[in-house]
């Protein structure tokens, strides 16, 4: 008896999006530049020179969604905010 061989079917992987890399680009840098945990100044001045520099490199981004990107960043380096224990009366 012969052994049965399946085909398989190979799964279409979609490119990502020139969005999604580089925002996928922009969190890479703010992991290895050290921004989590700057001052607001300077994050204010990285973040003014990276969306430049992103802007550069996916020209075909629209200035809505480099503002996105920029927010999405900004959340990003937010300490985390402290829930407050409320007591049991």
């Amino acid at each position: 008896m012969a052994k049965q061989t399946t085909t398989r079917r190979k799964r279409e992987v979609a490119e990502p999006t020139p969005f999604e890399q580089a925002r996928d680009e922009m969190f890479q840098h703010i992991m290895r530049c050290g921004v989590i945990g700057a001052v607001p100044e300077h994050q204010t001045e990285w973040f003014g020179e990276t969306m430049g520099y992103l802007t550069d490199r996916y020209p075909e981004l629209e200035d809505e969604q480099v503002e996105q990107l920029r927010t999405l960043g900004e959340r990003f380096v937010q300490p985390p905010k402290q829930h407050e224990a409320s007591s049991a009366a």
